[in-house]
Order: C-alpha cells, then sequence, then structure tokens
C-alpha cells in the first residue's frame, strides 16, 4: 500500500475526528471552488436537469448515492446555487464528508431499499463509487458485510424537510434502483425530476452503449415509472431522466 493511501486509511477513514481530517476537507473545499466548470456531475447530467428549472435559485434535491459533495456529483451545481436537500449513501466516509462540506444539508449514513431488514453489502473498498446491494456484484466485490437498510420513504417521513417539495431526485445505487424507487411513494411525493442510474440485470454488459431503446422500455424501472404519471425525457451514460407529466409544459 502506497504511503498516501496508509496516511489515508489511519487518519482520513478513522471514525473520529482529527487534524488531519479537517485540513484534508479544506483543502477539497478549495480545490473544487477553483475548477473552472460548469458540471459537477459525470457526463453533464446536472446541465440536462438543470434545463428544466431554468437556474432556479431555491429547491429541494433527494440524493441517494450520493458519493461526494463536488466530484462526480449530480446535486453540487443546484447546492451551489443556493438550493438543500438530503444526501444518502451506505458509505460512513462519504457522509462524513458532506457533514463537512454541507452544513445546511441533512446528511444520512444508511443504504436504501424496499424492505427495512438486514441486508449484505458487497464491499470494495471505503469511499468506493461501486459498493453495492446487489447481487450480481457478489463474485467481484472483495467482502460481503450486513448492513441495515431503511425505505426512502421513512427518511422523508423523520427528516426536518418532510414537508418540502421534492424538485429533483437522483438515484445512483450500482444496480440497486429499482428497489429505491420501490421503497418511495411516488404518487405521494412526485419529484418534478428523477435522475435514475439504469444497470440492467438481463443484458450482457453494464456497459450503456449496449443497451437500447427496447432494454429500457421492456425494463421494470420504465414501467414503473410510467404507471405513476412520468414520461421519459432523456438518457446519458447510464443515466435515464423522468419528468413529471406536471412539469411537461413548464
Amino acid at each position: 500500500m502506497k504511503f498516501e493511501e496508509k496516511i489515508k486509511q489511519k487518519y482520513l477513514y478513522s471514525n473520529k475526528q482529527n487534524l488531519f481530517k479537517k485540513i484534508y476537507f479544506f483543502f477539497q473545499r478549495i480545490k473544487s471552488y477553483r475548477l473552472i466548470k460548469k458540471s459537477f456531475s459525470g457526463s453533464a447530467q446536472d446541465l440536462i436537469i438543470n434545463h428544466f428549472f431554468k437556474d432556479q435559485k431555491e429547491g429541494f434535491y433527494i440524493d441517494v448515492g450520493c458519493y461526494h459533495p463536488f466530484i462526480n456529483n449530480n446535486t453540487k451545481l443546484f447546492h451551489k446555487r443556493g438550493w438543500s436537500g438530503i444526501n444518502i449513501d451506505l458509505d460512513y466516509h462519504t457522509i462524513d464528508f458532506f457533514n463537512h462540506v454541507r452544513k445546511t444539508d441533512e446528511n444520512i449514513h444508511i443504504a436504501i431499499s424496499n424492505e427495512e431488514t438486514e441486508k449484505e453489502l458487497y464491499f470494495f473498498h471505503n469511499r468506493s463509487a461501486i459498493n453495492s446491494l446487489d447481487p450480481k456484484r457478489k463474485n467481484e466485490a472483495k467482502e460481503t458485510r450486513k448492513v441495515q437498510t431503511k425505505k426512502l420513504d421513512t427518511i422523508i417521513e423523520n427528516s426536518k424537510f418532510k414537508e418540502k417539495k421534492i424538485n429533483f431526485l437522483s438515484i445512483d445505487v450500482e444496480g440497486h434502483e429499482y428497489e429505491v424507487i420501490k421503497s418511495f411513494n411516488l404518487q405521494k411525493y412526485s419529484p418534478e425530476i428523477i435522475l435514475i442510474e439504469f444497470i440492467d440485470g438481463n443484458a450482457k454488459s453494464t456497459n450503456f452503449i449496449d443497451q437500447n431503446l427496447n432494454t429500457i422500455i421492456e425494463s421494470k424501472i420504465y414501467k414503473h415509472m410510467i404507471k405513476y404519471n412520468y414520461h421519459f425525457v432523456n438518457w446519458l451514460h447510464n443515466d435515464l431522466i423522468f419528468a413529471h407529466n406536471s412539469v411537461r409544459n413548464k
């Protein structure tokens, strides 16, 4: 293991607060502000989403599988503009980072699923973007761990933001997206825009370029969204974008 990685494992990934962690987070924030770019998402998904909101100054988002506060993050652009939200991830260190840099948001360390129970987590390493509850990752993972899951409905009902209208919902949980969307009362909350990662379990490859429109239309995710008055408006990389019918003429 490289020296830099050893230091991170000892101090940055520690459950205790320490000076190294505070300094690291501070310089990460400085670095993010110096980045001259309009998009913080991995493939400019936030710019597509922004098209619907027309640079709206205030709003509310929920980010399930938030990964990082400003790198490959779908809500940073909106947070920077003044929006607030709930950020959820099953990695403790991710949420620890969010607590340092998004103090006005609600940042929650939990795994989201359609059942409130104990599930197996297929673990690669701390701060990994591909740690997953999807059993198809079992043979690739470094180890298997047990984690407690909650429904997204439960998180919202117990949140200080429970009365907020949800403008934007982002879901990126490495193959467990359908279970997350099933844990959420779409009819009750009806987010205006939903961005959801799409990994077809029946496809030979998880690369989106190998997936076609028929695969999307035949998927459980697509059928579920259509059932609850959403229409499919775009896809980018591995992500599908749905808009609620109420915002069609917005």
